[in-house]
């Protein structure tokens, strides 16, 4: 990928205090774009978007819960005040909340559903909403919308039934969105990483070990593989690619083994 692809392109990068999103929103700096990046924790943040400028990128932080409808709307038109245009969003901001289906309460259902459906929904919308005002302005260039899913809106998983409805959700939102966005050279699609190795994830000792075993490629990826794929959806060289969703899991949702 050539090293100033995004030059002269702003985008938004939800959940990236650390982990993915802040990889994503790191190698979108790092190649010429200027980012908004959020997180709900302000520390996080604000830490994120420090070590994204002392690497030379243009990086505003803004910290705040991206399932909230006027935040999301903030954000938008922080990225039209500071940068003139909005050309790419990635909705990374998630949560998980394990728990056995028997169990589950309705507090913590709607906790997921507002996060990852919602506000993935209502940031798509915005974004949309000021990429289709700029079109006709912007030689057609029109944007790029990227959804966080993943493997187990795929394959079944112990104790995650509501997590994995809303990252199959996003999926089928990226196809449909096809028909409403396609008209204004806007695409949208989603990208399902595997296990990875993040700051979360490391917490349990014995993440890192089950996985290689489990994975065919033998390891789990790195924040930089899902990166990977995550820049190239939302680069010039992917413009005809559009509602369709990328597994990036080494080969796991091909024999899907249980890790427990």
């Amino acid at each position: 990928m050539p090293e100033k692809i995004f030059d002269k392109q702003s985008a938004i990068v939800t959940g990236a205090g650390q982990g993915i999103g802040f990889e994503i929103a790191r190698q979108l700096c790092l190649r010429g774009a200027s980012v908004i990046l959020n997180d709900v924790d302000d520390s996080l943040a604000k830490e994120a978007g420090e070590k994204i400028t002392a690497e030379g990128g243009i990086c505003f932080a803004m910290p705040g819960d991206a399932s909230d409808v006027s935040f999301i709307q903030s954000m938008v038109d922080a990225a039209v005040e500071k940068f003139g245009s909005l050309h790419i969003v990635i909705a990374n901001a998630g949560i998980t909340l394990f728990a056995d289906f028997f169990e589950y309460t309705p507090e913590s259902f709607n906790k997921v559903m507002q996060l990852n459906l919602g506000g993935s929904f209502f940031l798509a919308q915005s974004a949309a909403k000021q990429m289709k005002k700029q079109y006709p302005e912007t030689t057609g260039t029109g944007g790029r919308i990227l959804f966080m899913s993943s493997v187990v809106g795929h394959q079944a998983h112990k104790n995650l039934a509501a997590y994995a409805i809303t990252k199959a959700g996003l999926e089928m939102l990226a196809k449909n969105l096809v028909v409403e966005l396609s008209p204004y050279n806007i695409t949208v699609n989603a990208i399902a990483p595997g296990a990875t190795l993040t700051e979360r994830t490391l917490h349990d000792t014995e993440y890192e070990k089950t996985w290689r075993r489990i994975t065919p490629i033998g390891k789990p990826a790195t924040v930089s593989d899902i990166a990977n794929a995550a820049l190239f959806m939302v680069s010039p060289g992917s413009g005809h690619i559009t509602g369709q969703s990328l597994i990036i899991d080494g080969g796991w949702t091909s024999v899907s083994p249980s890790p427990y």
